[in-house]
């Protein structure tokens, strides 16, 4: 009986002792912040440059950690670009996932699903995955994590901007915390993404906005680039209150964040197009236990290239599903780890309901070095969507849609001054049918406004890219490089609207 007594007390304290150590463990573990922006392109920030976009909190991170140059996301459109970054695969890997406003099947693994089994409290305000019926894919909550939308502004500070009060949300959050709990938590904005207040702004201010060179520069361009500024400064306040929180919790040291957005600015030839401005988006990371400080990061990464560095920073086996590369040792000071030829990859199908049979506009891109390769399966087909619609069972005039540009001022104004020699030139670059392949230097045109695909100097490297993203594509198991790209026409559009247009030999 004593012996028994004795090796009890034993194990007792042994258990004591065992329980002690994963405690003070799991209090070490690191918390994850991630802040999302909706529809922002990369050159808008402050820290890049931009003389007409404040972002002193995402430059703020940067100065801590890391300012990535070349980021790009999953997708130039919001719903598959954020189900890439959930799930570390490309999003012509995950199904309806991949696609614009269908479901996010359950077998999907995202790294939100590996951490709340380890673990984590994990959460999301505003905007997480979508959109897209998360319920219709077996899901109990959205991908992102427990939604945190609750709280309310009594009034948004400007017109189109949300009323959601993602600070406290992230507050109410971290009260509910238990002490030592290690968490992540997506700060999803809901801005800059349309619709703007369209309010007007003084002459001095326009003149400091910068017009790329596929929009006209017009008074109208610049007011909408101007209201474009001041949501990225509205998503970058609360990021600083996010920020001031952590801080206050003693957890912002031991946080990995990171700042970016899903998918390039809302305008013709950005949002929705798989040119540079679609799709290059802005990227700030701090990860303190790496000690590094200030670095900026030219080599091109990739969404999938966050999602296995999120897993890896949490201590956890990266899935095999995964695509992307972890870059915790670039954040721990190993830069050399991104290879300079590393290529990165983004891609479409469908955006809103914009052609016959809501047919898709898909699109597959990569960046190596200095060049983005583009190549467009469809080519028949209207990149912006269908310059006809039925109104009341009559078809209107036509340019009357293109219903994959978001409306804008910038919109009706290519739209209503289409014959205008000068305006006509950007609503011809903004809708008109394109090449299934296309070539650009994006170091020199980042525009993309000058297509190298037929230039004969650049043939051997061009044929050279276009290897390259077609047998990535085939090994990845793309349904359009192995000739059953249907597929992407068959799943089910379950949220935003359905239209109604003329068959293809009638549009066409």
């Amino acid at each position: 009986m004593q012996t028994f007594t004795r090796r009890s007390t034993l194990l007792a304290l042994l258990l004591a002792q065992c329980l002690s150590v994963s405690a003070g463990d799991d209090a070490k573990r690191p918390n994850i912040l991630i802040a999302i922006s909706d529809d922002h392109s990369w050159p808008h920030t402050s820290a890049q440059g931009s003389g007409f976009v404040e972002t002193p909190n995402l430059d703020a991170v940067a100065s801590a950690g890391f300012r990535f140059d070349n980021a790009y996301s999953g997708s130039p459109g919001c719903s598959p670009s954020r189900a890439a970054l959930l799930t570390g695969q490309h999003h012509w890997m995950i199904g309806p996932a991949g696609t614009h406003g269908s479901s996010f099947p359950v077998y999907y693994t995202t790294f939100v699903d590996l951490l709340e089994k380890d673990g984590y409290k994990v959460g999301f305000t505003g905007k997480g995955w979508g959109p897209g019926d998360w319920l219709a894919g077996g899901r109990t909550k959205n991908p992102a994590g427990v939604e945190y939308n609750e709280k309310k502004l009594e009034q948004a500070p400007r017109v189109g901007i949300s009323k959601t009060d993602y600070a406290a949300n992230f507050r109410q959050f971290m009260d509910e915390r238990r002490e030592g709990e290690p968490f992540y938590f997506w700060y999803g904005a809901h801005e800059p993404h349309l619709k703007y207040a369209e309010e007007g702004h003084p002459e001095e201010v326009l003149a400091k906005v910068e017009v790329p060179g596929f929009l006209p520069d017009t008074e109208a361009s610049r007011r909408m680039l101007m209201d474009y500024s001041l949501e990225i400064n509205h998503f970058d306040n609360y990021l600083g209150m996010m920020l001031d929180i952590l801080e206050a919790e003693g957890e912002l040291e031991n946080t990995l964040l990171i700042v970016t957005a899903d998918n390039g600015m809302p305008m013709p030839r950005a949002k929705a197009n798989g040119y540079d401005y679609g799709i290059h988006v802005p990227l700030a990371v701090r990860w303190d236990k790496g000690g590094i400080k200030g670095q900026v990061v030219d080599t091109p990464v990739g969404f999938v290239d966050l999602s296995a560095t999120v897993v890896e920073a949490a201590g956890l086996e990266i899935p095999e599903s995964f695509a992307g590369q972890s870059m915790l040792p670039v954040l721990e000071g190993n830069i050399d780890t991104l290879e300079d030829t590393r290529p990165v990859f983004s891609g479409r199908e469908r955006h809103s309901s914009s052609r016959y049979q809501n047919l898709s506009y898909p699109q597959r891109m990569m960046r190596r070095g200095d060049y983005l390769v583009v190549w467009s399966p469809e080519p028949n087909r209207f990149p912006a969507g269908t310059p006809r619609n039925f109104v009341d069972g009559e078809l209107s005039p036509p340019h009357s849609a293109y219903f994959d540009i978001d409306d804008s001022e910038i919109k009706r104004e290519l739209l209503t001054k289409r014959e205008d020699p000068y305006i006509g030139k950007f609503f011809h670059l903004a809708v008109d049918k394109r090449p299934e392949w296309q070539f650009f230097n994006v170091r020199e045109d980042p525009e993309c406004l000058h297509d190298l695909a037929g230039d004969p100097e650049h043939a051997q490297l061009f044929a050279e890219y276009r290897g390259q993203l077609t047998q990535t594509l085939v090994s990845t198991g793309d349904p359009r490089a192995l000739g059953i790209g249907q597929v992407w026409e068959d799943y089910p559009r379950l949220r935003g609207p359905m239209r109604y247009f003329p068959a293809p030999e009638t549009e066409e």
